[in-house]
């Protein structure tokens, strides 16, 4: 039923129960009963008395009488023009509004972080990527298809990861999933059904990651994290989840010789490493760290998203697996969802194709570094006395600050100003260290300004 607050056309869908005669009293008693449930709503617009005749199997005289009997009794409205529509009852008390959580807290300014500027998003490119891949999509495009994703697309991204990022890519090897949540799901299962009890995780990182670990049945193990990236002579699980290229939230990559020596444990222990390349894409200062997966492609399952470099709310994201891990995760990927979703994919891959990937990703990582440059460079001005931390790459920085970090927080808060404490990221939330999280991707320009401006003079307090 359309939502009746928004008129519909005369020939809209209206389900009705008519378990007598069928005739006028079975209709109007129907119809009582919807109006009187709240189901229908006022200012739903009713069907014409011609097709709710035809789609109930009765006559139409039986309709326009009904109709007629509950305008008189001031259910119904009817005006020449507008159709039938039901009508406001004062006094008549609606059915109580179905419990839904509290929506999640809005700020004025939102320098959290996880999410790019999404004001920046390619509409007119996408558009024009959207009608060239639609006119030449084939018919079997729009049926059920290989649970690993289109063709297309994986072709397209085993030649741009291969050249951006390093990473061996065979496009048979490629699983597109419904964003980096599904396919750290997918993992996950797969893993527990060969056998798996625990995957290790940095001891910074996402909640929600670990949780999906321990909803399919996992322990999530914190693997402690220094300067250097996490400490591999603490690595345990039969998998390990890592952020090597730019941890996140700390913002410190994973140094080449401890990325050597979680190789050679996964080779003895027979462990899968887990590489979320969340934003591989954006380096600023220093030469771009190639993905592990390079490394010993049979050993890492390497994982990258188009949240960071294009928008969250593309549901898109990829694997590259180990030859052994393929089947299995096909056959998750057939119980989870069968397929994602096929146009969007096809878009990005005419995107990347075009050459407008890597011409947006260029755009975007100026963009963010002249961001990342106006923070840094205002901060040391009117708090000098934050030490500005993992401002090399990625789209947030660290900020160790002086006194409570969570007080912080809850001072932005008030103002108006949404910011993470590092605590907050931390598996146990017991981490000493005083810190902001800031990200500098989220805003769109126009509030960039006056969001950097509220963060000094929270900060400017501790001069």
């Amino acid at each position: 039923m359309t939502d009746g607050r928004a008129n519909s056309e005369a020939g809209a869908d209206l389900h009705l129960d008519l378990t007598g005669s069928r005739g006028r009293a079975d209709l109007v008693a129907a119809l009582h009963t919807s109006i009187r449930s709240g189901r229908l709503v006022p200012g739903t617009r009713l069907p014409s008395s011609r097709t709710l005749a035809k789609d109930l199997g009765i006559a139409r005289n039986t309709v326009a009488d009904a109709y007629g009997q509950l305008v008189a009794e001031g259910w119904l409205t009817a005006r020449q023009g507008s159709g039938t529509v039901v009508a406001g009852r004062p006094g008549v008390t609606p059915p109580p509004a179905p419990t839904t959580p509290p929506p999640a807290r809005r700020f004025r300014y939102d320098l959290r972080p996880g999410s790019p500027d999404v004001a920046t998003f390619p509409r007119t490119e996408w558009l024009a990527a959207a009608r060239k891949a639609l006119s030449a999509a084939p018919n079997d495009a729009f049926g059920y298809g290989d649970p690993r994703g289109r063709p297309e697309l994986r072709r397209m991204l085993a030649d741009y990861l291969a050249r951006a990022r390093g990473v061996h890519a065979d496009p048979e090897r490629i699983l597109i999933c419904s964003g980096y949540v599904q396919a750290l799901n997918l993992l996950s299962e797969t893993l527990r059904n060969q056998g798996a009890t625990t995957i290790g995780v940095e001891e910074f990182g996402y909640s929600l990651h670990w949780d999906v670990i321990r909803t399919r049945g996992l322990t999530a193990a914190p693997i402690p994290v220094d300067e250097y990236g996490v400490r591999t002579d603490q690595l345990t699980g039969q998998a390990v989840l890592l952020t090597p290229a730019h941890q996140m939230p700390t913002g410190v990559p994973m140094v080449a010789e401890r990325r050597t020596a979680a190789l050679e444990w996964a080779r003895e222990t027979g462990a899968v490493l887990i590489e979320d390349d969340y934003d591989g894409e954006f380096r600023y200062d220093r030469q771009t760290v190639g993905a592990l997966q390079t490394l010993d492609p049979e050993r890492v399952v390497y994982t990258g998203t188009a949240s960071k470099s294009l928008a969250p709310g593309l549901r898109l994201a990829w694997m590259v697996a180990p030859q052994r891990l393929m089947e299995p995760l096909l056959a998750a990927k057939r119980t989870a969802d069968l397929q994602t979703a096929t146009l969007e994919q096809l878009i990005l891959a005419e995107y990347i194709e075009s050459g407008h990937y890597d011409r947006h990703v260029r755009r975007s990582r100026l963009h963010y570094r002249r961001r990342r440059d106006r923070l840094v460079e205002l901060l040391g001005v009117r708090a000098p006395g934050v030490r500005v931390a993992g401002i090399s790459a990625g789209l947030h920085v660290l900020l160790d600050v002086p006194g409570d970090a969570q007080d912080m927080v809850d001072r932005a808060a008030r103002q108006g100003l949404g910011v993470a404490n590092l605590n907050s990221y931390h598996f146990n939330d017991d981490s000493t260290r005083q810190a902001l999280v800031v990200g500098y991707g989220t805003p769109p320009d126009h509030a960039y300004s006056g969001a950097l401006d509220l963060l000094c003079q929270v900060l400017g307090v501790l001069d």
